[in-house]
């Protein structure tokens, strides 16, 4: 199964997490945040970036996870009602957390807050399986369409 995720060209070429607290993981916590499509994964960079720097280069990964019993899948019905504002945050990364911690698989399946039919695959880069099972398939220039900025 093949994930994607947009990046400066500074962070293209490895699979590395830089530990930063997000929706789903606390502080010191090494996840890459991939989405189950381009244009999704479009979406997310633009709604999660302060600002695009159209002057420096960008690159869309192509991300294979090769073991997809090794994902875990969090249903939108188990999400409390406000999952999708800041203000969820807080619960959120303790689901993310749990998940981080407890090791029992190496990717999560959740849905994304922008497109609630659609989901985002974080990746724990410390898990056992992280080595074997994730694969960075693809490296390629990604060009902003100006109109989404």
């Amino acid at each position: 199964m093949d994930v994607f995720k947009i990046c400066s060209e500074k962070y293209a070429h490895s699979l590395m997490a830089s530990g930063a607290a997000n929706r789903w993981n606390k502080k010191d916590q090494f996840v890459i945040y991939t989405g189950g499509s381009r244009s999704l994964s479009t979406l997310e960079t633009v709604a999660h970036r302060s600002a695009i720097n159209l002057s420096s280069p960008y690159k869309l990964l192509t991300i294979t996870i090769t073991d997809l019993s090794s994902i875990q899948e969090i249903n939108q019905e188990n999400l409390p009602d406000n999952w999708k504002s800041i203000d969820a945050y807080v619960e959120l990364q303790e689901i993310g957390s749990k998940w981080y911690n407890s090791m029992e698989s190496l990717v999560l399946k959740v849905p994304s807050a922008l497109i609630t039919q659609e989901f985002n695959y974080i990746i724990n880069t410390n898990h056992p399986l992280f080595s074997a099972n994730i694969i960075l398939k693809n490296v390629e220039d990604f060009v902003w369409d100006i109109r989404l900025l």
